[in-house]
């Protein structure tokens, strides 16, 4: 568990089922899907249906919630690419739009990156985005990243092609980043 005034984020326990199940899987069209990798299908589902799966959810280190004030307000996640070679990428959603532009996600994506930087032997973490997501682009430059690649117009919505957009920053970087900094001296 990391903590930054009131914002938590933490491993998910089965208390929190119920709370994931309202924010992602209730509607069928949640508002944040608009920004999470809109061009890809999201099907809401019973929660007796989503109780089914709280195995792959509970102790799962890959999947936090971002608690705010003690609410459940979204999830920090990774996967590996190639573990191998110790390839990560991480994600961020906060459900809710009350939640977003006042900065929770920069701090619990630093939080996030602060862990797993701890926690596991990696050279570099990052996410990929589509260009439509500029709120995620701006957080990770907030948090020093810099754009490693952009594979143009390949994810199309509404009638418009988007960037794929992928950033990422080294463990030198983070190292000497203000931010981790800042963290680090509370």
């Amino acid at each position: 568990m990391y903590s930054d005034k009131e914002l938590t984020i933490r491993p998910i326990v089965e208390e929190d089922l119920f709370r994931l199940w309202e924010l992602i899987y209730k509607d069928e069209k949640p508002e944040w899907k608009k920004w999470d990798a809109p061009y890809f299908p999201h099907h809401s589902k019973s929660y007796e249906d989503f109780l089914l799966s709280k195995d792959e959810w509970i102790g799962d280190e890959s999947y936090w919630v971002i608690e705010v004030s003690g609410i459940v307000r979204g999830i920090v996640s990774y996967y590996w690419e190639h573990e191998p070679s110790k390839w990560l990428e991480m994600g961020i959603i906060l459900h809710e739009a009350g939640s977003w532009g006042k900065g929770i996600g920069t701090r619990a994506l630093n939080l996030w990156i602060i862990h797993l930087f701890s926690t596991i032997p990696l050279v570099r973490v990052g996410f990929t985005t589509w260009s439509g997501n500029e709120r995620m682009i701006r957080v990770g430059e907030k948090l020093g990243m810099q754009i490693e690649a952009r594979i143009r117009k390949v994810r199309y919505h509404e009638g418009f092609y988007y960037d794929s957009i992928r950033m990422g920053i080294l463990r030198e970087e983070w190292e000497n980043n203000a931010l981790h900094m800042e963290y680090i001296e509370r």
